[in-house]
């Protein structure tokens, strides 16, 4: 079946509806909710139901969209006070790491071109492009596994691999397009390469940060009568920043990453509002980005590079990502050997490296078919391998702790131009016993009850009140800040 016009909707939303509620099964069972998305798309392709869909050049413009809006959404989760205690290691780790990854993982796929039970046969620089396009990390299974476990992780952790996963696309994008370069071309210079590399680094970083700041200037000065329309305005900035980058020769992909973590960092009009609306469309491009990867590859085709694949595989996971990542934390007395452990393990691929393996294909290298066979191959294998084990090498570690309550039970909450505190508070029998009524509670100084839920009601406070075991009220106080 081929997808027209007059399909593609109802196709889509049965597609969408499988995914989620598939997703949803695999969420409670800790397997990673992408790879079930991309088993869905698989399932319904060319070698399951029969779905065509074998346009590359498709696949990577909606690719391009959903990596803008993720990165953004990425940055727009990065706290800089978060990022701020491991912000060194983490850029060495999104940079150096994913050189690093890229010529080991390169070599070794060189070295393995030589035997003829590999079925490959490619050139020193087809093997780095091959590498490159899977040297950077994904962590959006991952931590929807940590989340679904109840697990936080110590040692500043999360932040790092946030900011590392978050912000290694770029460089990995850079070495899958100059490799391109130089096998069309036929050879690159050095200072060629190296210029390319700079540009693309100094112009993203440098697009992010200044229309970062536009963008949240015009957020808060603008005045549109339908608040529903801020989000809208966010998104067009968001698409805008990317190829207005792209224009310049930059990267796009840092660019929206940095301008994400420009607005999160900054206060701007219905936050809450503009990242319930980011959050849900996210999750609906990332669900389409592994339905459609999942339609197009054709896995027959994928199957015959399985000896191979399994190998590179293996050789990332268990010595190319943790020699780069043990080279590069050198410096970093205090990341310990568990730490780096970890931070190795939680190598994953997922979407990006496909995506960027599309880039050969359209651009005609040869054995770029073979070379997005692999990716795709390596990606399952990654997520099986990896995505499936996260929890278990995190407590095995002793790196995993109880996941910290955030917000209130309530789900009431403030702009955050109102600095206050939201905290809920459940009444046990010592708490009663000393206090009857609501006014003989000795609360903190400036904290007030704002309303008590006493099973499924809500009560409005007053001083009189008779308090019950098992009441939880919502506590409003000034910041501790202050």
């Amino acid at each position: 079946m081929i997808f027209t016009a007059g399909n593609i909707l109802l196709v889509g939303s049965i597609l969408l509806f499988i995914s989620i509620v598939v997703g949803k099964t695999g969420y409670k069972f800790g397997v990673p909710t992408l790879l079930l998305f991309l088993v869905v798309g698989m399932v319904f392709g060319s070698d399951g139901l029969g779905f065509q869909f074998d346009n590359m050049e498709s696949a990577q413009f909606i690719g391009m969209v959903a990596l803008s809006i993720i990165l953004f959404s990425g940055g727009m989760d990065t706290k800089f006070k978060d990022i701020k205690p491991v912000l060194v290691p983490g850029i060495v780790l999104s940079t150096v790491g994913v050189l690093l990854t890229a010529l080991f993982t390169g070599l070794f796929i060189w070295f393995l071109s030589g035997f003829s039970f590999t079925g490959i046969a490619l050139s020193l620089v087809a093997s780095l492009l091959l590498a490159s396009t899977m040297s950077s990390t994904d962590s959006a299974s991952v931590f929807a596994i940590l989340s679904s476990q109840k697990m936080n992780l110590k040692n500043n952790l999360r932040p790092m691999l946030e900011l590392e996963s978050g912000s290694n696309d770029p460089m990995a994008y850079m070495l899958t397009i100059v490799l391109i370069q130089v096998i069309g071309t036929s050879g690159l210079s050095g200072w060629g390469v190296l210029d390319s590399f700079l540009i693309q680094f100094a112009v993203g970083a440098g697009a992010g940060f200044l229309l970062g700041k536009l963008a949240i200037y015009i957020l808060n000065k603008i005045n549109i009568d339908n608040y529903s329309l801020y989000p809208i305005l966010l998104l067009s900035f968001v698409f805008f920043i990317f190829s207005a980058t792209d224009l310049m020769k930059g990267n796009g992909y840092l660019a929206v990453y940095i301008a994400g973590m420009m607005i999160e960092n900054h206060k701007i009009i219905y936050r809450r509002e503009i990242a319930t609306f980011m959050d849900g469309l996210t999750w609906l491009f990332q669900i389409i980005m592994f339905l459609m990867l999942g339609l197009l590859v054709n896995p027959r085709e994928m199957m015959s590079t399985a000896v191979v694949a399994m190998l590179i595989g293996v050789f990332m996971i268990i010595i190319g990502r943790p020699l780069s990542v043990f080279l590069c934390l050198i410096p970093f007395r205090k990341i310990t050997f568990k730490l780096k452990l970890f931070i190795s393990w939680v190598g994953l691929r997922g979407a990006v490296p496909i995506i960027f393996a599309t880039y050969p294909v359209v651009a005609n290298v040869p054995g770029s078919h073979q070379i997005f066979n692999i990716v795709f191959f390596i990606t399952i294998l990654s997520l099986v391998i990896q995505g499936t084990t996260v929890s278990f090498m995190a407590k095995k570690l002793g790196l995993s702790s109880p996941l910290e309550k955030t917000g209130n039970d309530f789900g009431i909450e403030f702009p955050e131009e109102i600095d206050t505190d939201l905290k809920d508070m459940v009444l046990t029998k010592e708490m009663v016993t000393e206090a009857e009524t609501l006014q003989e509670m000795n609360l903190p100084k400036g904290t007030l009850v704002m309303i008590i839920k006493r099973g499924e009601d809500y009560l409005i406070p007053n001083g009189s009140m008779r308090l019950l075991v098992g009441d939880k009220l919502l506590l409003i106080s000034e910041k501790s800040s202050r």
